[in-house]
């Protein structure tokens, strides 16, 4: 399994960034796929995750600013991050493990390697 993340950036506050997870040595279009950063002091939190139904989940301090999407062809998910803030400065980590109902961990499922997202003016 290999997940790569592409696309963070040094970016000013309200800001945009795209985020992507290229995906490969499973079968993509059955799995939960999802984004997530560490919270200093905190430890993992979920950013946002999408079922292979279509169906979203965001964490709510990205909750209107974030969108997921995913192409089951091209083996792919993506995060347009929008209006962004200094406090979303952090690694943003691609990983084929969500659950709305657990927390994200990192020896579940298989993750990237993580992209950094920088916020500042």
């Amino acid at each position: 399994v290999h997940l790569v993340e592409s696309g963070g950036g040094l970016v000013q506050p309200g800001g945009s960034l795209r985020l992507s997870c290229a995906a490969s040595g499973f079968p993509f279009g059955n799995y939960a796929m999802a984004w997530a950063r560490q919270v200093p002091g905190k430890g993992l939190e979920w950013v946002s995750g999408i079922y292979s139904d279509g169906r979203t989940y965001y964490g709510d301090s990205v909750k209107g600013r974030f969108t997921i999407s995913r192409d089951n062809a091209k083996n792919t998910v993506y995060l347009q991050m929008n209006s962004l803030k200094t406090e979303d400065t952090d690694v943003y980590y691609c990983t084929n493990s969500f659950s709305s109902r657990a927390g994200p961990r990192i020896d579940v499922g298989s993750w990237g390697r993580g992209t950094q997202v920088t916020v500042a003016s």
